[in-house]
């Protein structure tokens, strides 16, 4: 409880939470398969990379993350007094060019609606996207009341953006919530070192991976890459959870960080 008192403090909020904990044991059903190093639940888990961005990732996922990071950069340093926390970003393509950008956030209530659009235009979004065609600052109106005192639910709210976007499919299911037993967690990451490590030695424009699994069962059911249009059976890993989980480190606390930065952020090795 005190670990979640601390984190909901240094996101930015400074009223006391009432905290239940509930711990119970993981359900021996699950437990008989993962205990002898079994995947921790059924799925397809997918993993991309792309060449039309130098973090080989969407263009549209790579900007929108950059105005979320402005947004939280410039709330830390004081910069626009008026933000709050909670806040998101939105960006929308047309032949490769912005269309449109949508940005919604929380603010205190000290500072008109034209004003904040004002504001925001000026140090989000001309820093990150200097020419576009439409935009959208709070479109809804005064967005003053933020965090869980507006909205509820945390694990699950947001996995498109937590993975490559709405152009990529998404497998599996939530990250945030989860051990790296869970192959919607460790898988996901292996297929992103996978589709990463493939566009690079073939120097492809897209690569999109999957890998899917039985719950119980330590080898994956299936293991293929897709190299801009070409596939492949996916050799030469160890792509057992155990393997995973050895391979990219996960037992190493981390999961914070990926929450806050990026999920996929260093698996290049």
């Amino acid at each position: 409880s005190e670990i979640a008192q601390k984190v909901y403090q240094d996101i930015g909020y400074s009223d006391d939470l009432e905290i239940e904990v509930n711990l119970v044991l993981q359900s021996k059903d699950i437990a008989r398969g993962v205990d002898i190093g079994g995947a921790g639940d059924q799925g397809i888990m997918v993993g991309y990379a792309t060449s039309e961005t130098k973090e080989l990732l969407p263009l549209e996922h790579v900007l929108a993350t950059k105005l979320v990071r402005q947004l939280e950069r410039l709330r830390l340093n004081n910069k626009l007094s008026f933000l709050k926390p909670d806040g998101k970003a939105q960006v929308t393509l047309k032949n490769n060019k912005v269309n449109s950008i949508v940005i919604s956030t929380q603010h205190s209530n000290n500072i008109s609606l034209e004003e904040l659009r004002k504001e925001v235009i000026k140090e989000v979004i001309k820093p990150i996207i200097t020419e576009y065609d439409k935009v959208y600052i709070n479109p809804a109106g005064p967005f003053i009341s933020g965090g869980f005192e507006a909205d509820t639910g945390l694990t699950g709210r947001k996995i498109i953006a937590d993975n490559y976007g709405p152009q990529i499919p998404v497998g599996g299911g939530a990250f945030s919530g989860k051990d790296a037993t869970k192959v919607d967690r460790s898988a996901a990451y292996m297929a992103r070192y996978l589709a990463v490590e493939y566009l690079k030695k073939y120097e492809a424009q897209k690569v999109l991976v999957k890998l899917a699994y039985a719950i119980g069962k330590k080898e994956p059911i299936m293991a293929i890459v897709d190299i801009d249009g070409r596939k492949e059976i996916i050799k030469d890993y160890d792509l057992t959870p155990q393997g995973i989980i050895n391979f990219l480190n996960l037992r190493k606390p981390q999961f914070q960080e990926r929450a806050h930065l990026g999920l996929f952020k260093g698996f290049t090795l």
